[in-house]
């Protein structure tokens, strides 16, 4: 068995994740006490309110605290991988679960990361919206005839048949339109704070350049496949370099995906709440085999799968 951890993204938190969690382990616990952020990290991952857990200013703290929680978890019985990556901010839980950040350094750099992104389109109409059924080409066109009305980009490429789009709001919808008169199967728009993954959000890959020009980076235990190359590091790629690079281009999970299947990954572990990745690894790899971690029975169950293999 050749394992992978793979980190959620944000879209899959819910109230109440890491509950059952933080009630029968000590070191999840002092994981989520430990946080360092200007909220209350506990109350808001377990009470909600809902809108607020969604707003990517405390999604992204909640989520990659959850993340370092169960990874300590599955490091304490014995279960450790031979890669890892995440979704966006799920590339930062990546990170710490190989030893480059502390849980806290993690925590901390996503809170900011999360407020940077915010404001980086602070009155601007912008919107996101998942196609399915359309490949890479036709939709890159659709995105390049509507870019008079302002800025369109794919923005992600989760797996074969499911991309996102991102941009001004008028340019997004007029993507879409052209979309579906290709072929799309749906356009979906999507109850986002922001255009991730585009180049609207350059001005946060400029924040987080200077907050990670004070960073300190410890050594990598193992390989982390980064969102913005599909893969690993290249002689001359930075770790600084590719967090700026991934806050502000398209994220290529599908591509991560045949990378760690190239690499011989055969199985992969989900980190983070709900089941989404393991969904897109089922469609993009057949013979890859998952297991999704959410809550604490995931847990047990998945420990004892991988304990018995």
């Amino acid at each position: 068995m050749k394992l992978a951890f793979l980190y959620a993204g944000q879209g899959a938190q819910h109230v109440g994740m890491g509950r059952d969690f933080y009630d029968r382990s000590p070191l999840f616990r002092e994981v989520f006490d430990l946080a360092p952020v200007d909220f209350d990290l506990k109350a808001l991952c377990f009470d909600g309110p809902e809108d607020r857990l969604a707003d990517t200013r405390y999604t992204q703290p909640c989520m990659v605290a959850f993340a370092a929680g169960v990874t300590a978890l599955l490091f304490q019985a014995g279960v450790r991988p031979a890669m890892a990556a995440g979704l966006s901010l799920g590339e930062y839980s990546a990170l710490q679960a190989a030893g480059v950040f502390t849980p806290a350094q993690a925590i901390a750099l996503v809170a900011f990361r999360g407020k940077a992104m915010a404001e980086a389109v602070t009155g601007r109409d912008t919107g996101m919206a998942a196609v399915l059924g359309l490949d890479r080409e036709t939709l890159a066109a659709a995105c390049a005839a509507a870019s008079p009305l302002g800025t369109v980009e794919i923005a992600n490429y989760n797996c074969p048949g499911q991309l996102v789009i991102g941009g001004d709001a008028p340019a997004v919808d007029r993507a879409g339109e052209l979309a579906r008169q290709a072929g799309a199967r749906r356009v979906v728009p999507l109850k986002v704070s922001g255009p991730f993954h585009t180049s609207l959000m350059a001005p946060a890959g400029e924040a987080l350049r200077r907050r990670l020009q004070d960073t300190v980076f410890g050594p990598m235990a193992f390989p982390v496949l980064f969102n913005c190359k599909g893969d690993v590091m290249e002689p001359g790629d930075t770790i600084p370099a590719l967090l700026e690079r991934q806050v502000q281009s398209s994220v290529y999970l599908e591509d991560t995906i045949c990378a760690m299947a190239a690499h011989g990954v055969d199985t992969i572990v989900e980190i983070g709440p709900g089941k989404t990745l393991s969904g897109f690894v089922r469609r993009t790899v057949k013979d890859i085999q998952t297991y999704s971690i959410d809550t604490a029975e995931d847990f047990d169950a998945a420990v004892s799968a991988l304990k018995g293999a």
